[in-house]
Formats: structure tokens, C-alpha cells, sequence
């Protein structure tokens, strides 16, 4: 599997941030990923509301998919029932802490939002501890 180059990685990031901005700009949203999913998913929504989620949501991965290129390969070995586990506590983790990585991590702070520092320093700082931990059980 190829990784990205450091230039790649600033230039996604470049790239997201404008995405976050003009989607702010032009339709006065968030572009929290987990809440345009979750809205789109499970609450009744206009057609114009429906419309531009669903948009944002193909161009996303399809973007990363035919921008980029760099392989992915999913990795063998884990087990299913701990992945579904995991992403299940992702996304209550998104419903609690009312937002995501994109939500308070890119957007959030970039609003000055008190409520998104705390919570980015909070998951970013889990995140550190999890992997620090696992590092010295998995090696």
C-alpha cells in the first residue's frame, strides 16, 4: 500500500477546508460529515435538503476515490464483529458529543467554538492514549 506524500496530505487538507467553507458560505451549513449523514438517514428532510446532502456526501467519496493517487487496500485479520463494535461507538460518540472530526475539528474551531476546542483536544487525546496503549499490546 502506498501512503501519501506530505504534499498530497496538505493539498486534501487545502481542499477541505475550502469545501467546509464554501458549504458554509452557500448554504449556511456545517460540514459535519456524521450530521449530513445522520439528518439524511433519519429525519424527513425537503427535497432541496435531501438533494444537497446526498450531493455532498457522493462527491466526498468519490473525490477521495478518483482524486487521489494513492492504493488502498483494506487491512485482513480484524475481526468483523469488533469493527461493527467500533463504528457503532464512533457513531454514538457523534451523536453524543454532538458533532464529529470534521464537524468540531475543522469547522468548529474554525468558527471559535469553546464547545469544538474541548471536544477536538478530547477525542484527539483519546485517540493518542488508544493508540499508545495498543502499541504496547500489539507491538
Amino acid at each position: 500500500m502506498l501512503e501519501a506524500l506530505p504534499s498530497q496530505a496538505l493539498f486534501g487538507g487545502i481542499l477541505i477546508g475550502i469545501s467546509a467553507a464554501l458549504l458554509l458560505a452557500f448554504n449556511g451549513r456545517i460540514a459535519g460529515i456524521s450530521g449530513i449523514l445522520y439528518n439524511l438517514l433519519f429525519n424527513p428532510l425537503s427535497g432541496a435538503e435531501r438533494g444537497w446532502r446526498i450531493a455532498f456526501l457522493v462527491g466526498l467519496v468519490a473525490g477521495g476515490y478518483f482524486m487521489l493517487p494513492v492504493e488502498f487496500e483494506l487491512r485482513q485479520g480484524y475481526s468483523q464483529w469488533l469493527l461493527i463494535a467500533s463504528g457503532l461507538a464512533v457513531g454514538i460518540g457523534t451523536r453524543i458529543g454532538n458533532g464529529c472530526t470534521s464537524g468540531h475539528g475543522v469547522c468548529g474551531i474554525g468558527l471559535m467554538a469553546g464547545r469544538s476546542v474541548v471536544a477536538t483536544v478530547t477525542f484527539m487525546a483519546a485517540g493518542i492514549i488508544t493508540v499508545t496503549i495498543l502499541r504496547q499490546f500489539i507491538g
